[in-house]
This record gives structure tokens, C-alpha cells and sequence, in this order.
């Protein structure tokens, strides 16, 4: 099977995102509407309370705050599928070294790294507003920085690519 071009490997991957952006969307939008019925209901704590019962509307302003972190993330991770479905879209029409590609990759590697730093805020953030929880140390993910200093090293090889592409069209 074909790496590149319409029915290949790409061609499925494009299909794939595609379809978990449209999950994605659908998540955002349900956390947004938890997140406005929880605004709403906090007018009201006797209905929260009656609701939910007298622990979760103690927490509320923690819930929201978890709820604003996911929305966050998922828009993270959004931001991520997006770039990468029209990376793919690129390799679906055969032409890989884009220069349009280098920015996305760029883009995707920022969200990564911006993604582990976010992690470690709502750690931080969670143990100041959490302190009967048990202290639990973020870890240092290896895996998460490498991800991200390979996707910056492949957005320089994409650029690369596309300056020796623009060097043969100038050749005859």
C-alpha cells in the first residue's frame, strides 16, 4: 500500500482525524454546557445542593476549575488533530513538503510542550486548592519532552525538504 496520494496510508490517517476532530468539537461543546449549567446553577446553591447533594456544591468552584482545565485541554488536543489533519491532507495530495507543513508541525510541537506545562499548573494548582488529598508528585515525563523535541527536529527536516523542493523547480 501507498504511503502518499489519494487511497493510501495518509489518505486513512486523514480520515481518522477527521473523524476524532468531529469528537473532539462534540467533547468541547458538552464541557461547555456542563461548565454554563454549573455557572447557572451556582446563582442557586439550593438547587445544586438538592441536586447534587451538600459535598458537591462545597466543591463547586474546584469542579469548575477541573472542568475549565479539561475544556483547556481538549482545546489543546484539538488545536494538535487540526494541524495534523492538514498535515495529512498534504500527504493525501502527494506533496509532503508543503512549506505550509513546517508551521504546523511547529504549532503541534508548541501544544505538546504547552500541554506538559498545563499539567503541571493544574498540579500545582489542584494541590493548593486540594490539601486534604493525598500529595501525589507530578513525574517528569521523558516521553512527553522527546515527543516534543522530535517534532521539532521532523518540522527543520520538513523545511528542509521544501527549501531543496523550491531549488529543483529553479533548476532546468
Amino acid at each position: 500500500m501507498r504511503a502518499l496520494g489519494p487511497g493510501s496510508v495518509s489518505s486513512l490517517l486523514k480520515i481518522m482525524l477527521d473523524v476524532v476532530f468531529v469528537g473532539l468539537w462534540a467533547a468541547l461543546c458538552g464541557i461547555g454546557l456542563v461548565m454554563l449549567a454549573a455557572v447557572l446553577l451556582s446563582f442557586d446553591p439550593e438547587i445544586l445542593s438538592s441536586l447534587a447533594g451538600r459535598e458537591v456544591s462545597s466543591r463547586g468552584p474546584v469542579l469548575l476549575g477541573g472542568l475549565v482545565a479539561l475544556a483547556l485541554y481538549l482545546g489543546g488536543v484539538l488545536v494538535i488533530v487540526g494541524r495534523l489533519r492538514r498535515i495529512f491532507g498534504a500527504l493525501t495530495a502527494g506533496d509532503p513538503f508543503h512549506p505550509d507543513n513546517v508551521r504546523r508541525l511547529r504549532v503541534v510541537g508548541l501544544m505538546l510542550a504547552g500541554l506538559e506545562l498545563g499539567r503541571y499548573l493544574v498540579w500545582g494548582i489542584g494541590l493548593s486548592m486540594l490539601p486534604d488529598v493525598e500529595h501525589v508528585e507530578p513525574d517528569f515525563s521523558l516521553t512527553a519532552w522527546f515527543s516534543v523535541l522530535v517534532v521539532f527536529v521532523l518540522a527543520e527536516v520538513f523545511r528542509e525538504g521544501a527549501r531543496l523542493r523550491r531549488e529543483a523547480e529553479l533548476t532546468i
